[in-house]
């Protein structure tokens, strides 16, 4: 069970803004979530809710200008990553702290080998000869499940399919035994059959070698598989954050429900219509000072579009940003 007592990874009041030509575009909106060691938290939400931007802020992976941190702490073993030197920051990031990005073929270098790509950081982080790093790339790539690895260390990226470019990026993120692993919508550009395969890639690994897991998506389904909790974002701030199977049961805000409307479902009349969330997220030029759901709510109060609602935890474990949520569980429980 994890220690809730000693986080691996802590994230206070994060704001992110871009400059842009049009002004400031407030990205993140003081987020807060802590990470339990060997624990898998799913961070849902639409595109343009700020999931990503969020977990490649905390790591100093924005390009500054335009993106610029406006305060919070993150902190990994002691230190905080906001406040440490570049080169710390990279020694942290490539070895402590893994990151799948999406798109496997614009991440990985392609006039690299694969070997020298799962080798580079072994030596740069880990000090290993270039046969030590060599022995240890053909053990990842066959923990990821690539056959005849050691052949394949001397191919190039264009060389391998979608979904073994993808095995080879988990691969590269698992070269120092990281702590924490952070997946940025891995599966996405994947067919469901190759999607399926890494996630069980995926479960296993972490059932191996005991790390914590971010796992970013706009896939509910594949949260309810894996996740242990669910960080639910919306205009840029966590609006939910809630054990998987409670996300699910006893859904608090209305977009999480919103959301959860949306997943097609196999129960439902064949000729049903798929429902949709009306309406577009929005884009922040200011620090929100209304709740960002409120064009879309249809359980809005006028104190909506007055004060952005803080999160408070309203059953163990499971908090919400909501004016209505309790006034909502109660109508619920009475229906």
């Amino acid at each position: 069970m994890p220690d809730r007592a000693h986080p691996v990874l802590e994230v206070q009041d994060l704001k992110t803004v871009f400059k842009t030509r049009g002004g400031e575009v407030h990205a993140v909106n003081h987020v807060s979530f802590s990470l339990q060691p060997g624990e898998l938290l799913g961070v849902v939400g639409e595109s343009g809710s700020g999931k990503s931007v969020t977990m490649m802020s905390l790591l100093g992976l924005l390009p500054s200008p335009p993106a610029m941190n406006k305060g919070g702490k993150v902190m990994f073993q002691g230190k905080d990553l906001l406040k440490i030197s570049p080169n710390e920051l990279r020694n942290i990031r490539g070895g402590e702290i893994g990151f799948i990005f999406q798109d496997p073929m614009t991440s990985l270098n392609p006039v690299f080998t694969v070997g020298y790509q799962i080798m580079e950081p072994l030596r740069r982080h880990m000090g290993m000869s270039k046969e030590q790093a060599r022995k240890r790339a053909q053990e990842l790539l066959e923990l990821v499940g690539i056959p005849d690895a050691g052949r394949r260390l001397k191919d190039f990226p264009h060389q391998f399919s979608g979904g073994m470019r993808q095995r080879v990026m988990i691969a590269i993120a698992l070269t120092c035994d990281p702590k924490v692993l952070i997946a940025d919508e891995p599966t996405t550009a994947l067919d469901v059959t190759i999607q399926a395969q890494i996630l069980e890639l995926v479960k296993d690994l972490r059932q191996k070698l005991g790390m914590a897991i971010v796992w970013i998506t706009h896939d509910l389904g594949v949260v309810a598989g894996i996740a242990d909790r669910v960080m639910v974002m919306y205009g840029g701030q966590v609006v939910e954050m809630s054990p998987v199977k409670e996300v699910f049961s006893k859904p608090l805000h209305p977009y999480t429900q919103a959301l959860l409307q949306t997943v097609p479902s196999l129960r439902g009349p064949r000729e049903a219509r798929l429902r949709t969330i009306e309406g577009q997220p929005p884009i922040l030029r200011a620090e929100p000072t209304a709740c960002p759901f409120l064009s879309r709510c249809r359980h809005a109060i006028p104190r909506c579009s007055t004060e952005n609602p803080k999160r408070r935890e309203l059953s163990p474990g499971h908090d919400v940003a909501c004016h209505r949520a309790e006034e909502l569980i109660a109508e619920a429980a009475h229906v």
